[in-house]
């Protein structure tokens, strides 16, 4: 995964980009970049290899400024962590674009656009993005209008955000598989892969849906669902303290979190104990009727979510004596599934962004499952709202990349 930072302002927002890139570097760290469109009306980027600190001196050394830009954190999947695979990526000098996610027809838009005389100084995926995106406006120049067509052609997922030169007063996002935040501001406006990239600046936030559109302007903020339809999205405030997305008095983060497990885990039971069960009602209105038909559970997630679906297993069959089914969801959503009757679905995500959950989930849906539970830290995640009952563990943010309080709490809820 990647992390995304974009900013309109009618002030300069370098400062901005590169604390949201700090704040983001446990999406990825290989390398970062920012591109901004400067006072002198031209796109001017920035990157380099490593950590955010490296981009920060480069900065310093050759500063770069505008109200408008983009910035990345780049975890390599296709191209290596090298400074011309680095994000953003440009066409023509007149486009940026950052990109998380992969593009799994790539290959065969790589060959078209060579075609069609581009040429590629990157190893990426994200390349054939704002190359396509570029030729799009060619017969579509209204930059969003554009992006919907471009979209329209890319298999796999995607979190973009776009700037450029020739409409230097936008940003247009697109969200499909990979989460997107938009945050609020007073005469500004930014987006983020993750609301804690934006703390600094915002408590107010719109998270995107699968297939939208954003454009966002210094004053302004419309959205496009997938069919092409304007579409308001609910505000929401963030009530998380700013020190969560801080070290605080300890070295590193892994640290603080594994010191702040006692404090969550008494938060992911708060309201669901009672004096002899779990209070059923926690899970949603039509939790308790659910239940009842409960005959079968299939455990879908990944990575350590998944070792804890495993562990829950052995819980489910040994104490509640219920069959359960364990699987890896990019395993899941591949293969035929044959669902047995009266079987609840559980997906298990930290954030409730994990692409392959998701997109589980929603198979699942097609499937003849009795009904579905998410097990999830993010109560405004498209897993929770896409889930008929929830189950919220209350961890707080983690931003160490070795899950600590998140695995716990996962634990304590299953």
């Amino acid at each position: 995964m990647c992390g995304i930072v974009g900013a309109v302002a009618e002030r300069n927002v370098t400062a901005i980009l590169l604390e949201g890139l700090k704040r983001l570097e446990y999406r990825g760290y290989d390398s970062a970049g920012v591109a901004l469109f400067n006072n002198a009306g031209v796109l001017e980027r920035r990157r380099r290899v490593g950590k955010v600190n490296e981009l920060e001196r480069a900065l310093a050394g050759e500063p770069v400024t505008g109200r408008l830009g983009i910035a990345h954190t780049r975890w390599a999947t296709h191209g290596a962590p090298l400074e011309h695979n680095a994000h953003p990526h440009f066409s023509n000098e007149q486009l940026a674009v950052v990109h998380n996610g992969i593009i799994e027809n790539h290959e065969p838009l790589r060959e078209r656009l060579k075609g069609l005389g581009y040429v590629f100084t990157s190893d990426t995926d994200t390349e054939v993005i704002v190359h396509l995106l570029h030729h799009k406006l060619r017969d579509t120049p209204d930059l969003a209008a554009a992006l919907k067509a471009t979209v329209k052609e890319l298999h796999g997922a995607y979190g973009l955000a776009v700037i450029s030169a020739q409409q230097p007063d936008r940003l247009i996002a697109a969200r499909s598989g990979s989460p997107l935040v938009v945050g609020l501001g007073l005469g500004e406006n930014f987006l983020a892969s993750d609301q804690l990239a934006l703390r600094q600046v915002t408590d107010r936030f719109m998270y995107l849906e699968e297939g939208d559109i954003a454009e966002i302007r210094r004053d302004s903020v419309q959205i496009w669902d997938a069919s092409g339809q304007p579409v308001e999205r609910e505000i929401v405030q963030y009530h998380e303290g700013a020190e969560a997305a801080d070290k605080g008095e300890y070295r590193h983060f892994m640290l603080k979190e594994i010191h702040e497990q006692p404090k969550v885990v008494q938060r992911t039971l708060e309201g669901r104990l009672g004096q002899q069960q779990v209070l059923v009602q926690a899970f949603g209105p039509q939790a308790a009727e659910l239940f009842a038909k409960v005959r079968n559970v299939q455990i879908v997630a990944c990575g350590t979510s998944y070792h804890a679906g495993m562990v829950a297993r052995y819980w489910l069959e040994g104490l509640a004596g219920i069959p359960c089914q364990v699987e890896v969801a990019s395993e899941f959503r591949y293969r035929k599934v044959v669902v047995q009757p009266d079987t609840l679905f559980v997906s298990i995500s930290q954030s409730g962004e994990t692409a392959d959950t998701l997109a589980a989930l929603r198979n699942a849906k097609e499937l003849g499952f009795l009904a579905s539970l998410a097990i999830c830290n993010v109560g405004i995640s498209s897993l929770v709202r896409e889930s008929d009952l929830t189950l919220l563990t209350q961890a707080g943010p983690e931003i160490g990349v070795a899950s600590t309080k998140a695995f716990t709490t996962q634990l304590v809820a299953l």
